[in-house]
C-alpha cells in the first residue's frame, strides 16, 4: 500500500483574487476594511519594513550573527502583520517576545563605547540599511500607536506598538555594533560657539 496521506496544503493558491477591487480587503475573521483604514495601513508600513530588513539582510554575508538577528526579526515583523490580520481573532500570544528582543538589546549594547556625539545615518551600505531599518519602524510605531488608540487602547495592540518602539532602539544599536570601533560611523559635529 502507498502512502495515503494528502499532500500539504498550499497556503496562496490564486494570487489575483479581485476581491479588492473595490477599494476593500478582508481581515482573516472576515472582516471587511476599506483600503486606506488604519489596520491596513499599518500591515502595508508592516510589509515594507519587513523588505527593508530584507535588503539590510542581503548586506550581512560576511556576519552570520547579525544576520541571524534580522532573519529573526523579519519573523517577528511578520508575526506582528499577522496579529493585526486576524483582526477579532487575534491572541496575545502571537505577539514576539519583548523580554528576548530586551535581552538582545542590554548583550549587544553592553561593550560599545558610551556615545559622545549624535550618530548620523551612513557609514558602511549595511549601516545605512540599517538606519533605514529604524526610521521604517518609528513610522510603523507611529501608526500602531495610532491603530491601538482606534480601539480604546487595547493592551493587546499597545503591546504590539511597544514592541516596535523597542524594535527601533535594536536598529540602532544593530547599526553600531556593524562597527564597534566607530571607523566608519558618522558623527554629528555641532556648530562651537561663540
Amino acid at each position: 500500500m502507498g502512502d495515503r496521506r494528502k499532500p500539504p496544503h498550499d497556503r496562496l493558491s490564486r494570487v489575483v483574487t479581485r476581491s479588492g477591487d473595490r477599494g476593500e480587503t478582508g481581515l482573516a475573521d472576515g472582516t471587511r476594511l476599506a483600503k486606506d483604514s488604519l489596520a491596513i495601513d499599518l500591515l502595508g508600513e508592516l510589509d515594507e519594513l519587513n523588505a527593508r530588513l530584507g535588503s539590510l539582510a542581503v548586506s550581512l554575508t560576511d556576519s552570520p550573527a547579525m544576520l541571524a538577528f534580522v532573519r529573526e526579526q523579519q519573523h517577528a515583523v511578520f508575526d506582528l502583520g499577522g496579529f493585526v490580520a486576524m483582526g477579532e481573532m487575534a491572541a496575545a500570544g502571537q505577539l514576539p517576545s519583548l523580554e528576548r528582543l530586551d535581552g538582545w538589546i542590554e548583550k549587544a549594547n553592553s561593550d560599545l563605547p558610551p556615545l559622545k556625539e549624535f550618530i548620523l545615518p551612513g557609514g558602511s551600505e549595511a549601516m545605512a540599511r540599517a538606519h533605514l531599518a529604524r526610521t521604517a519602524t518609528r513610522r510603523v510605531e507611529r501608526l500602531a500607536w495610532a491603530w491601538s488608540r482606534e480601539a480604546g487602547g487595547s493592551i493587546d495592540r499597545a503591546a504590539l506598538a511597544t514592541y516596535l518602539n523597542r524594535l527601533s532602539d535594536a536598529w540602532f544599536v544593530f547599526a553600531r555594533r556593524l562597527d564597534p570601533d566607530g571607523e566608519h560611523t558618522v558623527y554629528w559635529r555641532g556648530s562651537s560657539p561663540g
